[in-house]
């Protein structure tokens, strides 16, 4: 089919909105009464009936066909006081309503078992996993303050590469694989060299999704996984903040209002400033001297992110943001690495005043750059910038949703390597994707979840047209038990240049995918059936259950599978320059994860089991990639006590087995005469190495032990001070995570360290 009969039949989909007509409506936003911030995921049910609905992801919430009458509107949420309220709906009426609900010092239990059985059972939820900071602070607040990057790494499907790098691969997908998004804007590397650290400051967080296969429509561009963090406001109705300090580094936090919320005003003005550092490559010289390197621990980083928030009385709102990420670490003699994230952008919702509808969006620009200078290699560069612009309408009916919209993002990438012959190679592009999307939910009595999705994605650069089918189900049999399922079809052009010759991977060069002269065959190795197109694809197949035994114990178990039938890799068999410089891959990964998950009066336990397995196949031999590992095993353990459960205590153990190698079989001198004149009696040679099967051998498993505590006063309404103490790796065991192959130097993960920490807000 061609572009124009596929935007026809986009078209077609969407003119029943049209059709859609509103009965007895109540439509609104939550928010939280003491900041103003929205409040997502509230429990809206008018009382002694079956109508209700649960807000959004911005607060909004809508229930439709109630009949005319009278009726008591409840609204929940953990941690707050309920809010009653009592309203007159007609027919064909539309109420508009704003609920701000106080937050309650004690944490109700039966607010916590309808909040939550509400989104389990009105979301499809398959292979996603949400992240709150309240999630998040039951790990050990390893660096002062729990992080995103520490949490992700206990998530079902899940891999992480270990203590350094900041490499993650989500049910047998590469880094480049995973979309992140901010805010709507695209970042391409998230995490710090020093992995237990992200970019994110926990509290300026309101959520993130994170999906690790099957997700819907609404995403694209990625053949893996999505990690969709939501930032929230800045306080509306006072200056407030927070100063952190420990030994390896700080971050403060400033938000208030410029105009401030009020009854009598129309709308608010209000900002949130975040800044946060590490100086561990200084302070690791005084606190870990027992750390063999001299120049301690080189590791430094800078992250800074600001927003202002513009917000009507109905919720519409506009948000311009800006951040900074910038990352360095330098192994003496051994490697230097570095990266920098940029960018400035906005997003804005739009509450249409008669109709069920929100109207959301986000325009913004990044640049990304990053470089690797190995002692015994030349160096090696990648940079990326561009702009990303989406635009999604929702419109309400009941507890069933359909949203539309459109993606387009452009992009630049720029890689710059040097052969073996000491070369400089530059790859160059310029690209632009544009998607439009459709997804239905339909509800069908709080027992049957119906979420099919279309996304077409086309790829200007390529000139390929990419039709993608979405479906996720989920079945209701009891409240307590839940049966799901997701599926689709993904593609994706962007891909990343890593070589094969690192033990552990530090660097990514970023391309589109290669089409220019002889870079790319267009078949399998030894194959002649012909692959059509040059973008990489993959289809997803979901299958899992729910089980909530009891109100606070939950058991999460999926199944997955992925097929990626088409994967760009570099030739590892290039031998000569007329020989092509990537070479089509095929893929398959598959496995199960098992979350069990008990939460009851300040204790909590998380248990996580991950078996997978990932394979590829590139035309000669099949093998497992670097980051395929068989057995991944978390567990969280948290327990808070004392009055007002002032006292903290938690940990967390990691084990994972050993990640495929390949080993280095023998060492031999070599000289490469640059000319004819060179003087090759005196000159030295280079040492040359040969490689052994590739991937045939695995590392020693990693395995790991956290520790934290944690005690918080009280001082007045709004302020707190809060202690921590944390150590990592309490046993000291020595996990592999760099190796030169020429000079045969090895880096270990992260030694046994402490981390002793003061935060006080206000």
């Amino acid at each position: 089919m061609t572009l124009k009969r596929y935007i026809l039949l986009f078209c077609l989909w969407i003119s029943t909105l049209v059709t859609l007509a509103q009965h007895g409506v109540i439509k609104g936003f939550t928010y939280d009464e003491s900041s103003g911030e929205s409040l997502p995921f509230c429990s809206i049910q008018l009382m002694g009936t079956s109508f209700g609905a649960l807000s959004d992801a911005t607060g909004a919430f809508l229930i439709n066909k109630i009949p005319a009458g009278t009726y008591v509107v409840r609204v929940s949420l953990l941690g707050y006081n309920d809010l009653l309220d009592t309203v007159e709906v007609k027919t064909n009426g539309l109420l508009t309503k704003r609920y701000s609900i106080t937050p309650n010092s004690q944490t109700l239990e039966a607010v916590q078992i309808v909040g939550e059985n509400t989104r389990k059972e009105q979301e499809t939820r398959t292979s996603v996993i949400s992240v709150t900071p309240k999630d998040m602070s039951k790990m050990p607040a390893i660096g002062g303050q729990p992080d995103f990057a520490q949490y992700l790494q206990v998530l079902p499907g899940i891999i992480s590469t270990g203590d350094q790098g900041g490499q993650l691969y989500v049910r047998g997908g590469t880094p480049v694989q995973n979309m992140l998004l901010l805010d709507g804007v695209i970042l391409y590397n998230p995490f710090h060299s020093i992995g237990i650290f992200s970019v994110f400051d926990m509290d300026i967080m309101s959520s993130a999704d994170v999906y690790t296969g099957g997700f819907g429509a609404e995403f694209g561009g990625r053949i893996s996984s999505v990690m969709d963090i939501k930032t929230r406001d800045g306080n509306k109705k006072r200056f407030s903040g927070k100063v952190d300090v420990s030994n390896i580094g700080a971050q403060l936090l400033l938000e208030g209002p410029i105009v401030k919320l009020k009854e009598n005003r129309k709308a608010s003005l209000s900002f949130i400033l975040s800044g946060k550092g590490s100086f561990l490559d200084h302070s690791s010289k005084v606190f870990y001297p027992y750390v063999k390197d001299a120049e301690g621990l080189p590791y430094s980083f800078l992250d800074l992110y600001g927003k202002i928030t513009l917000a009507t009385k109905n919720g519409t709102r506009l948000n311009i943001f800006g951040f900074n990420y910038d990352d360095r670490v330098k192994y003496s003699s051994i490697a230097n690495y570095g990266w920098n994230n940029w960018g400035i952008g906005s997003n804005f919702l739009i509450v249409p005043g008669d109709a069920p509808t929100t109207i959301e969006g986000s325009l913004a620009y990044s640049k990304y750059t990053s470089s690797l200078q190995d002692a015994n290699y030349d160096p090696r560069s990648s940079s990326m910038d561009g702009f990303t612009f989406d635009l999604g309408f929702n419109y309400y009916l009941g507890k069933s949703l359909l949203k539309v919209g459109l993606d387009v993002v452009g992009y630049n990438t720029n890689y710059t390597y040097y052969t073996i012959y000491h070369s400089e190679r530059i790859i160059e592009d310029h690209t632009t994707d544009l998607s439009l999307f459709i997804k239905y939910k339909y509800n069908f009595r709080d027992k049957l979840l119906i979420e099919p999705g279309f996304r077409l994605q086309y790829y200007y650069s390529l000139g390929e047209v990419s039709p993608e089918p979405r479906l996720a189900i989920k079945y209701n049999i009891t409240k307590n038990f839940r049966l799901k399922l997701a599926a689709g079809m993904y593609s994706q052009n962007l891909v990343a240049v890593s070589s094969d010759q690192d033990v552990v991977n530090l660097f990514n060069g970023f391309i589109s995918s290669p089409i220019e002269g002889a870079q790319l065959p267009n078949t399998l190795i030894n194959d002649d059936k012909e692959i059509k197109g040059h973008l990489q694809k993959a289809q997803h197949v979901v299958l899992g259950l729910e089980y909530d035994p009891i109100s606070s114990l939950s058991i999460n178990l999926e199944g997955y599978y992925k097929n990626f039938s088409q994967l760009i890799s570099v030739n590892r068999y290039k031998m000569v320059e007329e020989d092509y410089n990537f070479i089509w891959e095929k893929g398959w990964s598959y496995g199960g994860d098992v979350s069990i998950k008990y939460e009851n009066k300040g204790v909590y336990l998380w248990f996580v089991y991950s078996l997978g397995w990932v394979k590829r196949y590139d035309g000669k031999i099949t093998y497992y990639p670097h980051f395929d590992r068989r057995h991944n095993i978390n567990l969280v353990a948290s327990y808070a006590f004392g009055k007002r459960r002032s006292w903290e205590i938690n940990a967390r153990w990691n084990f994972g087995t050993g990640f495929p190698f390949t080993q280095t079989q023998a060492y031999y001198p070599h000289y490469n005469p640059i000319d004819i004149s060179d003087d090759y009696v005196s000159t030295n040679e280079d040492v040359y190495f040969l490689l052994a099967d590739f991937n045939q051998a695995r590392l020693p498993s990693y395995h790991r032990l956290d520790l934290g505590a944690k005690k918080k006063f009280f001082l007045t309404q709004h302020q707190t001070l809060e202690l921590s103490l944390s150590m990592t790796n309490v046993y000291n065991y020595k996990n592999v995570f760099y190796v030169n192959r020429t000079t045969n130097d090895i880096i270990y993960q992260l030694p046994f360290l402490y981390y002793f920490g003061v935060t006080w807000r206000f």
